[in-house]
C-alpha cells in the first residue's frame, strides 16, 4: 500500500514545531541544576557556556543573557488545533517577544494551511511542546502546578481581567473555525474572555492571542513589579541550552574541544 506523502503544509508546520517538540516526548519539570547531555558526557550549565563563549560574539551572549533575565514560566500559552501555520507563526512570535518561554502545541490531525506569515525565528528560542490529544495536555499542566485557563464564551466565563496571572497559569487559545474544544473546555479550570464592544464576537486567534498574552505581562508587572522570574540557577541553565542553539552545530563543537582538552565526549 503506498504511503502518503506530507503535504507543503504540514512541511512548514513541522518545521515550525520542531523535532524537539515530538509527542513521544512530552515536557517534564526542568531541573535547573541537571547537567546538559553532549555525546556521553554531562556537562554542567557554567561548563558548556565556557566552552562555547569563544565561538560567539560578546554581544551575542550578552544579548542571550538579556533575554533569558526577562523570560518566565509562570504563565505558558497553549495553542489547540490551530490549522493555520500563518496564526501558529503569529502566536509564536508574540509569546517570544514578551518574554514566555514554554508554548504548548495541540497537533490537529495533520490537515494544515500554509500561510507566508513566519515567525522570524521565534521558535528557536522557545521551549515548544507537542501534544495529540487536548486531556493529556491539560493534565500534565494540571500536575505541574498550572490553573488552567480556556479562552471561550460560556455563561462561567470571566473577564481576563479578573484572573490573577502571578500565580501559575496557562492560557489556552482554540482553533481558527471552532474555538476551544469541548473536551479541553470539561477539563479546564476555569474560562475567561476579552472583553468587546463592538457587533464582531470574536477576534483572530493570532489577535487574540497577543492581547491575552500582553494582559497577563501587564498584569504581572502592576500586581509584583516585575514580569521576569527565573531563578539565577534557572536562567544559567536556560542560558546555556540557547548558547547551544546559537552556535551552529554546538553539539560537534562542543565534542570536538572536549577532544582537544583531553576530555572524553
Amino acid at each position: 500500500m503506498p504511503t502518503s506523502t506530507p503535504s507543503d503544509a504540514q512541511k512548514a508546520m513541522y518545521r515550525l514545531i520542531g523535532p524537539d517538540a515530538s509527542p513521544d516526548h512530552p515536557p517534564r519539570p526542568e531541573n535547573p541544576l541537571a547537567p546538559l547531555k553532549v555525546g556521553n558526557r554531562a556537562l554542567s550549565p557554567e561548563h558548556v557556556i565556557e566552552l562555547l563563549t569563544p565561538f560567539m560574539s560578546d554581544s551575542r551572549l550578552q544579548g542571550i543573557r538579556n533575554v533569558v533575565a526577562g523570560r518566565t514560566r509562570t504563565v505558558v500559552p497553549v495553542i489547540e488545533g490551530i490549522v493555520n501555520t500563518g496564526n501558529v507563526s503569529a502566536v509564536m512570535r508574540s509569546t517570544e517577544a514578551m518574554g514566555y518561554q514554554d508554548l504548548h502545541v495541540i497537533a490537529t490531525d495533520g490537515r494544515y494551511k500554509h500561510s507566508e506569515r513566519t515567525a522570524k525565528g521565534a521558535q528557536r528560542w522557545l521551549d515548544v511542546h507537542q501534544w495529540e490529544d487536548s486531556v493529556s495536555c491539560v493534565e500534565h499542566l494540571q500536575d505541574r502546578g498550572y490553573r488552567v485557563a480556556a479562552m471561550y464564551l460560556d455563561d462561567k466565563a470571566v473577564p481576563i481581567e479578573s484572573v490573577d496571572f502571578t500565580t501559575p497559569t496557562a492560557l489556552v487559545f482554540g482553533n481558527e473555525r471552532d474555538g476551544v474544544s469541548e473536551s479541553l473546555r470539561a477539563a479546564a479550570d476555569l474560562s475567561c474572555v476579552i472583553p468587546m464592544s463592538g457587533f464582531t464576537e470574536s477576534f483572530n486567534i493570532s489577535v487574540a492571542a497577543a492581547i491575552g498574552l500582553y494582559h497577563a505581562r501587564r498584569h504581572r508587572i502592576e500586581r509584583q513589579g516585575h514580569h521576569a522570574d527565573l531563578s539565577e540557577a534557572e536562567q544559567t541553565r536556560l542560558v546555556a541550552r540557547l548558547c547551544m542553539r546559537s552556535v551552529t552545530k554546538a553539539e560537534s563543537v562542543l565534542k570536538r574541544v572536549l577532544r582537544e582538552q583531553g576530555e572524553t565526549s
